[in-house]
């Protein structure tokens, strides 16, 4: 009977794209830990996603952004997807394809992503063009308690207050204009990381390659074909995507990558794979 290291051995031989994507993600957060604690560098602010319009960003974060994580348990629900949906994928489209698949929906959920990101910025700084000709510290209060209520105690006790006890003052408008703009410098300065565009993917393409096969849930615990699975779980992600703009869980990076898998499917099945 094999040893538990044996069975490790095999299981990684046996799915070795699978396993070294996990490999190569657990590094990545040690090294993250290790650089942030002894060196006091910040791993993610480097190879992290960030927004092309910001100064820190750099075109290698296209793909790197993929292998970071934020945390453990982010990483943990990640590969554990990946364990269990993508070694049944590398069986079915061998290791090449599978691993081509898994770059192209990660890339393709940046691109996404990234999209969504332009839009928001865009619509944010019209509303801020629009806000300043009749810049006050009512209207100045009300559009950082719906855009950036996390910053409102800071804004209030800084600008709006002492502005509403000499409105006639010009100098609160000017630095409310600087805080403005430095806000949206911030959004776009917050890298994205982790792999569930790529394994959003992964999801993607079990529930049309197994239709019909039943998953059993945890929560709730009942037993779902893993079609519908993937149907409703698309559909939350896009209800969450839209109904919470700018949160801090890329909805639309999970959706981008389920979009560019099943693309890249429909191709395959017709025009098949030279990989």
């Amino acid at each position: 009977m094999a040893s538990p290291m044996q069975q490790l051995r095999g299981a990684l031989a046996q799915y070795p794209v699978v396993s070294n994507l996990i490999i190569i993600n657990v590094l990545l957060l040690l090294a993250t830990w290790v650089a942030e604690r002894t060196f006091h560098f910040d791993l993610i602010n480097t190879l992290g996603l960030h927004y092309p319009a910001s100064q820190l960003f750099r075109p290698y974060q296209i793909v790197t952004h993929i292998f970071m994580h934020g945390g453990l348990t982010h990483l943990f629900f990640n590969m554990f997807a990946l364990w269990m949906f993508g070694r049944i994928l590398e069986n079915q489209l061998g290791g090449k394809r599978f691993l081509f698949y898994y770059l192209f929906t990660g890339l393709g959920a940046a691109g996404v992503h990234t999209l969504v990101n332009y839009f928001e910025f865009t619509s944010l700084q019209h509303q801020i063009d629009a806000l300043l000709p009749s810049l006050s510290p009512e209207s100045l209060d009300y559009f950082i308690t719906q855009h950036f209520p996390q910053y409102h105690t800071y804004f209030y006790e800084n600008i709006i207050a002492p502005w509403e006890a000499t409105p006639s003052n010009p100098q609160f408008s000017v630095l409310a204009h600087d805080y403005l703009q430095q806000l949206v410098s911030l959004q776009m300065d917050i890298p994205t990381v982790g792999a569930s565009g790529a394994v959003f993917g992964i999801l993607l393409a079990f529930g049309m390659l197994y239709p019909n096969v039943v998953l059993y849930l945890l929560i709730p615990p009942i037993p779902i074909k893993a079609k519908w699975f993937v149907i409703i779980y698309a559909a939350i992600e896009l209800y969450l995507g839209i109904s919470q703009p700018g949160s801090s869980i890329a909805h639309f990076a999970h959706i981008g990558g389920m979009i560019f898998g099943f693309f890249l499917i429909l191709y395959w099945r017709k025009y098949g794979s030279r990989l």
